[in-house]
């Protein structure tokens, strides 16, 4: 699993290990699964998907809601075709719940009684989110933080399952096929934030706001599942004159830099507890970081050499 914040060339490494790797890349991004937005979504150009096999592009129309657990759920999948045909299966992207749905791995709750549930939920409803955490915590030590929704879930589970989240995640990990290796790309601030701006100003220039303009034509609702993403919320702002045209850029940079900072809190966080201390006889589900600054052609050497040294562990 290549993982890290948007702008930090995942794909990129993806690419540059294609020659070397008879691999299929498996896309972890929420916002490319939508048909029809491809430049805001930096969907990977036409001459790599016709060198690079991928899956997980263009799955639903823009405002039909895509889960992290469809996503596990269909990624395991096409994980299992991959490999029957001898080749490595690479998840490359950075929706964080994405990426944890797959590698936590799915587990099937046993029916839950309905009145019971409804009744929870007003219960969760009346609390603020800091009392949701607190809960979510006391019934589930192992909770790893996260918002009123995840906090609400972990409690809910844990009540009318009586066994806490985590307890089920562990047993599909240990059941389940899928054992990552995730290589998170790093970048100090002033270098990411430099590519994001590049990035920005290549998408506007490609005609993100055509884009934009042919999804409205089609009769989709402007707040519609995708296009609340960053970059198309903005221009959509500004055809409905929320927003004035020239500070939408540097509104898209701002709120993608935002986006990166809460990618990287999220991956440091969620990836930084499975981290295995070893300098021998390295695990392939461990987490290696990366200096993301370097070449892709570098990398992916250094990726292949480590791939080579740990593949019969």
């Amino acid at each position: 699993m290549i993982v890290g914040p948007t702008a930090a060339g995942k794909t990129a490494l993806a690419e540059a290990l294609a020659p070397h790797l008879p691999l299929t890349v498996i896309s972890a991004d929420a916002r490319q699964v939508y048909r029809g937005l491809d430049i805001g979504t930096a969907k990977p150009e036409p001459d790599v998907l016709r060198r690079v096999a991928h899956l997980g592009l263009d799955l639903v129309a823009v405002g039909e809601r895509y889960s992290a657990g469809r996503f596990a759920a269909d990624a395991a999948g096409w994980i299992e075709d991959v490999r029957r045909t001898a080749r490595v299966p690479v998840v490359v992207g950075g929706t964080g719940f994405y990426i944890r749905a797959l590698g936590d791995g799915l587990f099937q709750e046993p029916e839950l009684d309905p009145e019971r549930r409804e009744a929870l939920r007003d219960w969760t409803d009346g609390l603020d989110t800091g009392a949701l955490v607190r809960w979510a915590g006391r019934l589930d030590p192992r909770f790893a933080g996260g918002g009123r929704q995840r906090a609400a879930r972990a409690i809910e589970v844990a009540l009318l399952t009586g066994h806490a989240l985590s307890h089920w995640q562990e047993v599909a990990r240990e059941t389940g096929a899928i054992r990552p290796w995730y290589i998170q790309l790093t970048l100090p601030r002033d270098v990411l934030h430099r590519r994001i701006a590049e990035r920005v100003d290549r998408m506007l220039e490609r005609g993100l706001v055509d884009e934009v303009r042919r999804v409205l034509a089609t009769g989709v609702a402007p707040d519609a599942p995708g296009l609340d993403a960053v970059g198309y919320r903005e221009v959509v702002a500004a055809e409905r004159g929320e927003l004035a045209w020239e500070a939408v850029r540097d509104t898209i940079v701002i709120a993608t830099r935002q986006y990166a900072k809460r990618q990287e809190t999220w991956f440091r966080h969620q990836l930084g507890r499975d981290v295995r201390h070893q300098t021998s006889d390295v695990r392939r589900d461990e987490v290696w970081s990366l200096d993301a600054t370097e070449p892709p052609g570098v990398l992916a050497k250094r990726v292949l050499e480590r791939w080579t040294a740990t593949a019969d562990v």
